[in-house]
């Protein structure tokens, strides 16, 4: 109790700016309201809120808590010790820390409340000793283990035996008994020779345990030394800053036509969900089969696409040979409009959606805990400290100037002696897979931030969308064709160009520049989409800076002059030409039978068979006919691929909104209203019980209380139901209502009558 009082009186000394700064740190000291100081107090020290606040302590502020348990601890047992003061405590580390570090350690301390002056003396919340990442008195006695390169030598030289029990050690926990700890144990067994290899500690004759060093490699989560009081310095690469954009830029390239192909893909052929939820190998390899993207990248960008929901689960529209009674995996409407915005504007929706994205895709095709593989868009993928891990990651590189880039070892070593309790977190394997996402997505250059991924972590979507926009390559207007049939473009090109030049070609290669191929089909596909032949020789040469060879120019003929001469209907449909004779020789070949076609005209025949399949029958076998509409001109048959509507009430994760500053200023002028209201000396009191009596009573004492200007302290009840207590100097009674001054701040407060609870004359 003497701790609560003494940190309830250092919490009422500090500023309305501390405090405020308190409730930032932890939160959830502010839920509900506390009526006092020492209800403030109270739950400061209690040991949930403080495992909570020192998950984002570094190794000095732990060294910290650990100097003062430590003395703590003596004092308990009967030792003659004085309190630690600021001058003690350097004393005690000043080997290992400067006074400004230090100094900078408690201000961080106290900022917690996780520690507190009593005059010069430092007082510690008792539950911070549970939070420390290691053993006490790991930072104050000397170092006694083995360092990180002699224990990868000495786990190199251990026998198959010996490792399995280290491996078990560090999976399940760091203790272990055994008889073979015992003296006279042959020393040949496994237990003896890594007690002698000082890969295990002895604790007793039956209990040994495993080193937190030993561990820490075995486990591939970076190295700490509570010793070390001072940050590691991690070796930084140089770049120059525009190399970093274009390679990154280069990068969102990629992910852009690659993420654009997967949808394309979906779209026409929505793949079927799990009943577990998420997305099968099988259907995943088709898909990286079919876009010519590798499966692991093939399930990042799903997760990113279905993030930013332009992918969703449910029964896609049209669903054409899709049994409907189970869920799909295809493009939402949203697709559409994120195809027709500029690349920068698509690269920021990506690329947020994977800031912000709580699961983490590098974690498709491992072994979960049942040994089977862990599946794209499945619920396994989820991990509640995703966001924070990656926040950190790129934070720290964010830290250091344009152009600098950190090896993985080094940012797990640094996030580690920041972090110790989140160590496990930034394994090697972690924060490799993390930057090889964020290289992925656009955010690194050579591992280093560019400049739109500065502009976006920064939360400036304007600034990031304008940085990348600088650092893609311009749209270029114009394409190279070559005499096999190939168009080269030489860059991004602009969107209707692109667009027709898909429509009239394929796409060979991607990269820097665009390869296409023109051919047969593709020709046909244009002549479909309603451009005619003239138009074809018009594009390429207009937009070719190579001139147009015969062949390309043959090819569009004959295309052109075969296509159409054949028209084909709905009737379900039907099938007519101005030459008799072709008409006829339709009707003589074995597909006039399939499709049963019946001539009802020298120059028209219908057929049951519906339109998509006549035309592709009719070409299988060797005719090229065209579709037309009810007025005879040629209609566009391409397939637009599915589409499914995004889920109103799609369940997304929780993320609760802090308070701002303001919010915070008035958390502070509450919570001192009602210390002054708990701590002033009451006179007269009346209590409001429902009744008539009390309600009089209560406006009587008011009334009183605004003529003789007497201050009353009130316990009012707001609209949300949280009670408090306040002292407020009346002015007037009325209209249901109280207008009285806070005596602080001097504003003018408005309370309702009938959600005061009580009214006490202060003396």
């Amino acid at each position: 109790m003497i701790a609560t009082d003494s940190l309830a009186d250092w919490l009422g000394a500090r500023t309305d700016a501390q405090l405020v700064k308190l409730l930032q740190l932890r939160p959830d000291l502010a839920v509900p309201l506390p009526a006092s100081m020492s209800v403030l107090a109270v739950r400061a020290q209690q040991r949930a809120s403080v495992l909570r606040a020192a998950d984002d302590l570094d190794t000095l502020e732990f060294a910290v808590i650990e100097a003062l348990t430590a003395n703590e601890d003596a004092r308990t047992i009967g030792a003659e010790l004085t309190p630690l003061t600021r001058t003690t405590l350097h004393a005690q580390l000043k080997d290992r820390v400067t006074k400004t570090a230090l100094t900078a350690a408690l201000t961080r301390l106290f900022d917690r409340a996780l520690v507190w002056q009593v005059g010069d003396d430092l007082d510690l919340t008792p539950s911070a000793a549970e939070a420390l990442p290691w053993p006490l008195g790991a930072t104050t006695a000397l170092p006694d283990a083995l360092t990180e390169p002699e224990v990868t030598a000495a786990l190199a030289a251990a026998a198959p035996p010996e490792r399995a029990l280290l491996d078990k050690l560090a999976t399940t926990g760091p203790r272990g008994r055994t008889r073979d700890a015992a003296p006279g144990t042959d020393p040949d067994r496994p237990v003896p020779r890594l007690l002698a290899a000082r890969l295990l500690h002895w604790i007793d004759d039956e209990t040994v345990e495993l080193p937190v060093t030993v561990g820490q490699v075995l486990r591939g989560e970076p190295v700490t030394d509570p010793h070390a009081l001072a940050p590691p310095k991690p070796a930084l690469v140089k770049n120059a800053a525009t190399e970093v954009n274009a390679v990154g830029a280069g990068e969102v390239g990629e992910l852009l036509r690659d993420a654009g192909d997967l949808i394309d893909a979906l779209g026409n052929l929505p793949a079927p969900s799990l009943r577990a939820g998420g997305l099968g190998v099988r259907e995943l390899r088709r898909l990286a089969k079919q876009t010519g993207i590798d499966e692991q990248r093939t399930g990042l960008l799903l997760e990113l696409l279905a993030a930013a929901k332009l992918v969703e689960k449910g029964l896609p529209e049209p669903t054409p040979d899709l049994d409907s009674t189970d869920d799909f995996w295809a493009p939402t409407p949203a697709a559409d409009a994120w195809f027709d915005a500029p690349p920068s504007t698509r690269w920021v929706t990506l690329a947020q959606a994977w800031l912000e994205l709580d699961r983490m895709p590098w974690m498709i095709g491992l072994r979960d805990a049942a040994d089977k593989p862990i599946a794209a868009l499945s619920a396994e993928l989820r991990v509640p400290h995703a966001v924070r891990d990656r926040a950190a990651i790129l934070g720290l590189l964010a830290e250091y100037p344009t152009g600098t880039a950190v090896t993985p070892a080094d940012i797990g070593k640094l996030l580690a002696w920041r972090m110790p309790r989140r160590r496990r977190h930034f394994r090697l394997a972690a924060v490799t897979a993390t930057l090889a996402e964020a290289a992925v997505v656009g955010l690194l250059g050579r591992g280093a931030l560019d400049s739109a991924a500065r502009a976006l972590l920064h939360g400036s979507i304007a600034d990031a969308e304008s940085e990348m926009a600088a650092a893609l390559p311009k749209p270029v207007d114009h394409v190279l064709v070559q005499a096999d049939l190939t168009v080269i473009a030489p860059g991004p090109l602009v969107p209707e160009l692109r667009g027709k030049i898909a429509l009239v070609a394929n796409v060979e290669s991607a990269g820097a520049a665009t390869v296409y191929r023109v051919s047969d089909a593709t020709v046909r596909r244009a002549l479909d989409a309603g451009l005619t032949a003239a138009e074809l020789h018009a594009l390429f040469a207009t937009h070719s800076r190579t001139p147009v060879p015969q062949s390309l120019t043959y090819l569009i003929d004959d295309v052109a002059r075969r296509h159409g001469q054949l028209r084909v209907g709905m009737a379900q449909s039907f099938l007519r030409s101005d030459d008799p004779a072709l008409l006829a020789q339709v009707l003589a070949a074995p597909v006039a039978e399939t499709l049963a076609l019946r001539a009802i005209a020298p120059t028209v025949a219908i057929a049951l068979a519906p339109l998509n399949e006549m035309l592709d029958q009719l070409r299988k076998a060797g005719f090229a006919p065209a579709g037309e509409d009810s007025g005879g001109a040629i209609v566009d048959l391409r397939p637009r691929g599915a589409r499914i509507s995004v889920r109103p009430l799609a369940r997304r994760p929780y993320r609760p909104i802090p308070p701002n500053d303001d919010q915070l200023s008035q958390l502070v002028t509450e919570l001192r209203a009602g210390e002054r209201a708990a701590g002033a000396r009451t006179g007269r009191a009346v209590r409001t019980d429902g009744s008539r009596t009390g309600t009089a009573a209560t406006l009587a004492l008011l009334q009183l209380a605004a003529r003789v200007g007497r201050p009353v302290n009130i316990g009012y009840v707001d609209a949300q139901g949280v009670a408090t207590q306040r002292v407020v100097e009346p002015l007037r009674v009325g209209n249901g209502q109280l207008d009285a001054v806070d005596p602080v701040s001097g504003a003018t407060r408005h309370f309702t009558l009938h959600r005061i609870a009580s009214v006490a004359l202060l003396d």
